[in-house]
């Protein structure tokens, strides 16, 4: 079977937890990620060389690698360059996903994307417009993610809720659709596939518990 197919249908579970908060150890996210796989999830989503090796190790589900980083001249974070392709290909991913959006970054998108289809693995689209996905595809993406939909200067906005209409227009490009992005609880997941998504990515609701906890401190206190 295929990667795509056996990730159709399913959840992945995106184990990235709190930037240097006490979670955020290659052996704990390990740790997430088998607690996710035995929980149901599909597939697995993990930022960094060290915690994919770490997970690696540990499932046999496919796994999309990610290396983010924080540059001085570019909002680009996700995986910006080709070595951080590379590196993620030889550290295990089946699977690599990279900005594609039309932001300035160091390395071409098409020459990542080349990296990764080069190492024998599929590349992602992160995007947030129906154009990021267009280009992506043209450049030899096979699953395009809404994943950067409202963390854009051109897509922010003041609502919280998934992009379900970016969904919809992404079904439309005959593409595999990663639904991503603030599918915060089970129904959001749900209403994801029943817009057009092939599969559904959750994170912070997961695997970052300050965030969820967070969230119940908060409605605690207004009550």
């Amino acid at each position: 079977m295929s990667v795509p197919d056996q990730l159709r249908g399913g959840l992945i579970a995106s184990c990235q937890p709190v930037d240097d908060g006490p979670m955020d150890r290659p052996e704990i996210v390990a740790a997430m990620a088998q607690a996710a796989v035995a929980g149901g999830a599909a597939g697995l989503r993990i930022e960094g060389l060290e915690n994919l090796r770490a997970t690696r190790a540990h499932v046999n589900v496919p796994i999309i690698g990610i290396v983010k980083r924080n540059l001085p001249d570019s909002p680009v974070r996700i995986t910006v360059t080709v070595r951080d392709a590379q590196e993620l290909l030889e550290a295990g991913a089946d699977i690599v996903a990279y900005d594609a959006t039309r932001r300035p970054r160091s390395d071409r998108r098409e020459d990542i994307v080349a990296a990764i289809l080069d190492g024998g693995a599929i590349a992602m689209a992160d995007c947030s417009t129906v154009e990021d996905a267009q280009t992506a595809m043209a450049e030899g993406a096979t699953i395009i993610g809404t994943t950067l939909s409202g963390y854009t200067d051109e897509t922010a906005g003041d609502d919280d809720a998934p992009d379900f209409g970016l969904i919809r227009e992404f079904r439309r490009l005959d593409s595999f659709v990663m639904a991503e992005g603030r599918f915060n609880s089970p129904d959001l997941a749900k209403k994801a596939i029943a817009a057009g998504a092939d599969a559904v990515t959750v994170g912070s609701a997961l695997t970052r518990l300050e965030v969820v906890t967070g969230w119940f401190a908060e409605a605690v206190r207004r009550s």
